[in-house]
């Protein structure tokens, strides 16, 4: 059995949209396993998402923020978020489209990063339906907003199953030809979302990709695809999260599209696992989209050379690689080249994403 719940994350927030006032809602899936998962309508932002270990104990393991001004604070980094109406990296702002140059926002120096200055993470979404096990909503996206062309009208629905699955369908139309490729922005950490780069380094990951976009010192793609066969990205058998990291050189992590095998639309694949053998949680990714972008939290601040760490939930510290993303997408840069798999999604159209995150614990630790 799963129940659905909602009360109110915050009273009164500006839509930037919109301009007006509203309440930002929260919703709470929960089953009999001891799961549950929020999500907030600001973002369509998974806010919560907590799990039992191979004890039984209940630990949140995603980062996030107690409050409204937490998640419109300049130092979100997305936690957590439904991004759009393009996630990643644009080069330049710049792309043509049937014939047509087309710039957007470069929020990013000489970048666009996940839809510009006010993405879908900053939409309040609208509530469609109340389902029985989980909630779904949309955000219309004005055309011409951020550069883009077309109104788009997003949906994202978050539903929990028994068995402890996760799902997040993504679809969108469009009034024009124009880019989507939406993502979701979660930042995991299966010791518990204070546990920091200690608890991240005991994670083993295990990834199902022949390659990786290759990119430039911006983390731009350069158009090529480099195999992971023997490199530090090859994940295809499971490898300790904080031994791979170490290898790393300069120490800066993992950000990277990994290429996973091409499906069709409506097949989902399982294309990633995480274990956390202290614990005993683990989680499957499993999605019908070509990419998915493994992040480690590099970007969070470096609390050893003196940066002022993120304030999270329950006082908690975040800090660099202190989690990791496992961001479900077609490839970044993707309007910039034509042998990546498209993004532009046109009139008459349906673009559809899904991704399941399963959770699980080990049977003895």
């Amino acid at each position: 059995m799963v129940y659905v719940t909602e009360d109110t994350f915050a009273a009164a927030a500006v839509n930037p949209f919109t301009k007006k006032t509203e309440k930002i809602r929260r919703f709470t899936l929960s089953n009999e396993e001891q799961m549950s998962v929020q999500i907030i309508t600001l973002g369509a932002t998974i806010s919560s998402i907590k799990v039992p270990d191979a004890q039984g104990q209940v630990e949140d393991v995603t980062l996030g923020f107690d409050d409204l001004a937490g998640y419109q604070s300049d130092k979100n980094p997305y936690f957590g978020a439904t991004i759009g109406r393009v996630c990643n990296r644009i080069a330049n702002g710049k792309f043509v489209l049937d014939g047509k140059p087309i710039e957007v926002s470069r929020n990013r120096g000489e970048f666009q990063l996940h839809g510009g200055f006010v993405g879908f993470d900053k939409a309040h979404w609208e509530v469609v339906k109340v389902l029985s096990n989980g909630v779904s909503m949309k955000h219309t996206n004005p055309d011409g907003h951020e550069g883009y062309p077309g109104e788009v009208t997003a949906t994202a629905t978050f539903t929990l199953t028994e068995d402890n699955c996760l799902h997040v369908s993504m679809d969108a139309v469009t009034t024009k030809p124009t880019p989507v490729n939406l993502t979701n922005h979660s930042y995991f950490n299966l010791a518990g979302h204070k546990a920091g780069k200690a608890g991240l380094d005991e994670h083993t990951v295990e990834i199902n990709a022949y390659g990786i976009t290759e990119t430039d010192s911006n983390s731009i793609p350069t158009g090529n695809i480099t195999l992971v066969d023997g490199s530090k990205f090859d994940l295809r058998v499971a490898s300790k999260l904080g031994n791979r990291l170490r290898q790393l050189e300069p120490a800066i992590g993992y950000d990277d599209n990994f290429c996973v095998k091409f499906t069709p639309p409506e097949s989902i694949s399982k294309i990633a696992k995480v274990v956390h053998p202290p614990s005993g949680r683990w989680m499957e990714v499993a999605s019908n989209q070509p990419g998915v972008q493994l992040y480690t939290g590099n970007f969070l601040p470096n609390k050893e050379v003196g940066e002022t760490p993120v304030s999270g939930k329950q006082g908690a510290e975040y800090t660099k690689q202190g989690a990791f993303c496992l961001e479900t997408q077609k490839f970044p840069d993707s309007v910039n080249h034509e042998n990546f798999p498209s993004t532009i999604l046109r009139p008459g159209e349906k673009y559809h994403h899904e991704v399941i995150y399963k959770f699980g614990k080990l049977s003895s630790r």
